[in-house]
């Protein structure tokens, strides 16, 4: 059963109760990101989460680690280019305990200043393992690319020059500006009640104040074109970008289909065409990327450079041809699709970690709860007309304007011009 309260210094929470279950899972979600920081501070939300767990004026960095392994579950913590989350998932019995923690932690941190310049070293070289994966490179490029003016372009976890000149004062300010309770949304899903999970809740932040500014909204500019980035690599890593409705947008669920149609699954029209048909890569897919400014629809792959340009031109051609309507996706591969995106729904749903997540999210983006059946409803009337509507309203355009990273090693098999021309060919 859904429950939400508002505590009365702002904070919200929401809870899911599960009888059935011995385990509650908890998030602390912060509506704050790489889009509240500084140009020139790229990667400033990220170090804070990072260091968040790092000792409190009560805790330190051992004592933190040592309640969260005594409780049987775990915390954990991430940023993304809209929010940032923290969590825990632990034996009903422990809930009490992880919660303070929780409190603790957001409300007494004191970031020492040892530790901040630890873990700044950690992120430089998470920044630098990244660049060592040519698959998370080429997402990294892409978004770089095509959002190149906006928050949405930059890596959340920032960039080696800006993540080497933030400092203490400057996570102390971040905090202090964008960890307030009118931003902040608290989620549970597991065995506990509403009503003492609330109690907890507001003995553990209650001391939390202050009204956080709304987070600014923007559409951003596309950039179109291609960039290319040469390692030393054997395959051509790309990634395509479309332009795609935003995370809230009505037609969210028929994106989700169409993507499915297009390049999920070993049943989608990529993966069968490009693999099983003509063994041009070994993988390849889609995604739908949704942020509360934007949107985008992702195909990625890799192939030998050889067959690189070939790969891109009928990726392009497969892609033209769904949203066009020239092949319109079928009965057959709508029920598929429809029974795939329900099974991986509900499968999901007996995880206490992704019931919490849906609770926070949805308010986040909706400040409403969205039930079961409201979303199989939307993804089961989902039908040809649909599609017909999401290509008329925007998606044959947007692949008029479409983008291209890739990572891969120095070839006479493609050039930018030789990608560009192919790009340009496929926007037609």
């Amino acid at each position: 059963m859904y429950r939400k309260t508002i505590l009365e210094n702002g904070i919200r929470v929401v809870t899911e109760e599960m009888d059935s279950v011995r385990s509650v899972s908890m998030g602390v979600i912060i509506d704050a990101g790489p889009r509240d920081e500084n140009a020139d501070m790229g990667g400033l939300a990220h170090l804070t989460e990072h260091l968040m767990f790092q000792g409190t004026s009560s805790r330190n960095a051992m004592q933190i680690a040592r309640l969260t392994d005594e409780s049987g579950g775990h915390t954990g913590a991430f940023t993304t280019r809209d929010y940032t989350c923290y969590s825990a998932t632990v034996l009903d019995d422990y809930r009490t305990y992880i919660l303070d923690l929780l409190g603790d932690i957001l409300l007494n941190s004191i970031f020492p200043e040892e530790h901040v310049v630890r873990e700044k070293r950690a992120v430089l070289r998470e920044i630098d393992a990244s660049r060592d994966i040519p698959g998370e490179r080429v997402n990294d490029l892409l978004k770089s690319f095509i959002w190149a003016d906006h928050p949405l372009g930059r890596p959340v976890a920032g960039q080696t020059d800006s993540v080497s000149r933030l400092t203490r004062e400057d996570i102390i300010y971040f905090v202090h500006e964008n960890y307030l309770p009118t931003r902040i949304i608290i989620a549970a899903a597991g065995n506990m009640r509403h009503d003492d999970f609330v109690a907890q809740v507001r003995d553990a932040f209650w001391r939390m104040i202050g009204e956080g500014r709304a987070p600014e909204s923007r559409l951003p500019n596309h950039c179109s074109g291609a960039v290319i980035e040469q390692t030393a690599v054997s395959q051509a890593y790309f990634s395509i970008g479309i332009r795609a409705c935003p995370y809230s947008h009505p037609n969210r669920y028929g994106m989700h289909v169409l993507n499915n149609v297009l390049g999920q699954g070993i049943s989608s029209r990529l993966f069968r065409r490009m693999r099983e048909e003509l063994g041009l890569v070994y993988s390849i897919g889609s995604e739908y990327h949704a942020y509360r400014d934007d949107g985008l629809l992702v195909i990625e792959g890799s192939t030998s450079p050889e067959y690189f340009l070939q790969v891109l031109s009928m990726t392009l051609a497969e892609l033209r041809k769904l949203i066009s309507g020239e092949e319109p996706a079928d009965e057959e591969e709508l029920w598929k699709a429809k029974m795939q995106l329900r099974g991986q729904y509900l499968i999901a749903s007996e995880n206490t970690d992704t019931r919490m997540s849906r609770l926070a999210t949805q308010e986040l983006y909706f400040g409403r709860h969205i039930s079961a059946d409201e979303i199989l409803g939307q993804i089961e009337s989902s039908d040809v007309r649909m599609f017909q509507r999401l290509g008329c309203e925007g998606l044959s355009e947007s692949l008029r304007h479409a983008a291209l990273a890739v990572v891969g090693p120095e070839s006479p098999a493609y050039s930018l011009r030789s990608v560009e021309e192919i790009l340009e060919r496929g926007q037609r």
